[in-house]
């Protein structure tokens, strides 16, 4: 498996160690991780930190090329907050683990010449059904139900 979703499936299952939602992010540019987090919704009260804005956050102010030349891996298909983001700074690519258990903005990122990778990943589609499972109460706050 490539090294940097397995990455973010780590960071996925740290999220879930802490009480939280198991979604993982990692920003890679030129070969390096330079941020990584995940969803802390949970944890710190926060109805923003999805995965991918937590890896964000953590990766510190860049310049315009360095996300310009990046990629974002995450273990979810991104929703509209993250998938604006990824807009925002322009991102040119994005590395999904699976979009089974929930779509995001896909579409929207793909129509604005963002590569979306889809890996249909297993360990991730297994990570999230098992929490919807466990705390479905917890997954239909964090998407909006």
């Amino acid at each position: 498996m490539d090294k940097f979703m397995q990455a973010a499936i780590d960071e996925a299952k740290l999220g879930l160690a802490e009480g939280g939602i198991p979604i993982g992010s990692v920003l890679v540019h030129n070969g390096e991780i330079i941020g990584r987090g995940h969803n802390k919704r949970v944890q710190s009260g926060s109805p923003i930190l999805h995965g991918e804005m937590d890896a964000l956050e953590n990766a510190g102010r860049q310049p315009a090329r360095v996300y310009k030349e990046s990629t974002l891996y995450t273990t979810l298909s991104p929703c509209s907050m993250c998938s604006g983001t990824i807009l925002l700074y322009g991102i040119p690519k994005v590395v999904i683990g699976e979009n089974q258990t929930f779509m995001g903005e896909e579409s929207l990122l793909t129509s604005r010449g963002v590569n979306a990778q889809v890996l249909h990943n297993q360990e991730c589609i297994t990570l999230m059904n098992d929490f919807i499972r466990d705390k479905p109460e917890l997954w239909n706050e964090d998407i909006g139900e």
